[in-house]
């Protein structure tokens, strides 16, 4: 008789490919015992994957704002030498001469008045 409950032991403990394949090792004492551990651990799972694809998300936009931001510096680096160019005494005065106007380049050197 001790041999014959030998040959179930054996046969309840070993684990073959179709009893995995066929899901009969999930009605297993161990699994239902750590059901809750278990469903623990899928959702801690899917709370990594959906936080890496968050923060995956978040690093991209922050890739394309950084990116327009640098255009958006050059542009206005370009706008304000643009204006400083046309803003200078020579570049004005070049314009007025061009227009024929009466507006002359004063002589005489600004003076405080008290």
């Amino acid at each position: 008789m001790e041999s014959s409950t030998n040959k179930n032991e054996k046969k309840k403990k070993r684990t073959s490919l179709k009893s995995i394949l066929g899901g009969d090792i999930l009605a297993t004492d161990f699994f239902r015992r750590q059901a809750k551990l278990l469903a623990l651990i899928i959702l801690f799972v899917i709370f990594y994957i959906h936080n890496r694809y968050a923060s995956q998300q978040e690093q991209i936009e922050i890739d394309r704002l950084k990116k327009e931001l640098t255009d958006i510096k050059y542009d206005a680096l370009t706008r304000s030498s643009e204006l400083m160019e046309k803003s200078r005494q020579s570049r004005i005065e070049e314009y007025i001469s061009t227009k024929e106007s009466d507006l002359q380049t004063s002589t005489n050197p600004p003076y405080l008045i008290k």
